[in-house]
């Protein structure tokens, strides 16, 4: 049995074994990042602001709610879903988010919006 200069042994097969992993890793790399990718980038035309929750409010909650939203050729949203923030706060930004409108494109897509929950507003 050979060790290589970092010491680990190898029954002879030379670097092939490394490129594959490094290919394979690469290859997971960018599987990973294709989701990221796939979020497209539509225009928001409208903006429906957030109703505040009463509770939020008086328990002086704040914070960003991350929206996904499934967008239509026609530039209507056809689902939102909350991806992260605070739960109470979620619920009023899906609702808000769905009667926004994005520029038409080419046919349905997915974009993730932040809503923004600031007292005082």
């Amino acid at each position: 049995m050979r060790r290589d200069r970092l010491g680990v042994a190898s029954r002879g097969f030379g670097p092939a074994p490394v490129r594959l992993v490094q290919a394979a890793v690469l290859a997971l790399t960018v599987a990973l990042a294709l989701p990221a990718w796939a979020a497209e980038a539509r225009a928001i035309k409208s903006r429906v602001p957030p109703v505040y929750p009463e509770i939020a409010k008086r328990m002086k909650i704040t914070g960003v709610v991350e929206v996904e939203v499934k967008v239509d050729p026609e530039g209507r949203v056809t689902d939102a879903k909350a991806l992260s923030g605070s739960r109470m706060l979620s619920p009023a930004a899906e609702d808000a988010v769905r009667k926004w409108k994005f520029a038409t494109g080419p046919g349905e897509s997915t974009v993730e919006v932040d809503v923004s929950f600031v007292l005082g507003q």
